[in-house]
């Protein structure tokens, strides 16, 4: 059902890339791994990666995948931007920052935005995960628990627990698995649990550091007299 989603899933599956930072957690304590995000964030400048989302609906036993790329810039700590282009199964566009989400869909020459506003202190705790994120920012937001070892998209991964401390990101998720490659130190999985076990699981391969992305990658080239509306209808 390729349809099912709402538009702002979109946006939550833009902005739940932001745990995509390399790190490197194998056979590691716990304060090992937080020494590790802590030396990796102070160099992380950018990435490319194919993407999957898979939206699991519980209630009616259904799967809404999809498939695309995507690209992350952060040349500064509190300056990030990422995009990701969907092109299985409905082709769609969404670039964000730390101040607006924009997704644009060809076939309808819609272009939906919303201003992040009162979301911030919710992408704040996102940020936490990855992209400058250090571990006392993680601790401060999360629980965080060291999992077991796995394979993941053909590598070996080593999962960490996280359940968010502040109630409006509970409200969002009760629980975030994140997985990373034992082989390249990044994270190539993960999973937002949401109410009645309900979740959206993203998967990351063919990872790759990038920190010469151009900031036009970043802007979103839509047609003379495109319809802007807010980002809160779906498809």
């Amino acid at each position: 059902m390729t349809n099912m989603i709402p538009r702002q899933q979109l946006f939550l599956a833009v902005i739940t890339a932001l745990s995509t930072l390399p790190l490197s957690a194998a056979e590691m304590t716990k304060e090992q791994t937080f020494a590790k995000i802590d030396q990796i964030a102070r160099n992380f400048k950018g990435l490319s990666a194919n993407i999957q989302t898979v939206q699991h609906m519980n209630a009616i036993h259904e799967d809404d995948t999809q498939r695309g790329t995507i690209l992350v810039k952060r040349p500064h700590p509190k300056d990030m931007h990422i995009k990701v282009a969907i092109d299985d199964p409905e082709k769609k566009v969404a670039v964000a920052d730390s101040k607006k989400v924009q997704v644009y869909y060809p076939s309808s020459a819609d272009l939906q935005e919303m201003d992040v506003g009162q979301r911030r202190s919710l992408l704040d705790m996102i940020l936490a995960l990855g992209f400058g994120g250090t571990s006392k920012e993680l601790q401060a937001d999360y629980d965080v628990k060291l999992g077991g070892t796995e394979t993941v998209a053909g590598e070996s991964a080593t999962r960490l627990e996280l359940i968010p401390k502040s109630k409006d990101m509970l409200d969002q998720w009760k629980k975030i698995d994140l997985w990373i490659s034992d082989k390249t130190g990044y994270a190539v999985q993960q999973k937002f649990y949401e109410a009645g076990n309900d979740y959206m699981l993203i998967t990351y391969t063919g990872v790759q550091p990038r920190a010469d992305l151009p900031d036009s990658d970043f802007i979103l080239n839509v047609p003379k007299g495109t319809k802007r509306e807010p980002l809160n209808k779906k498809k």
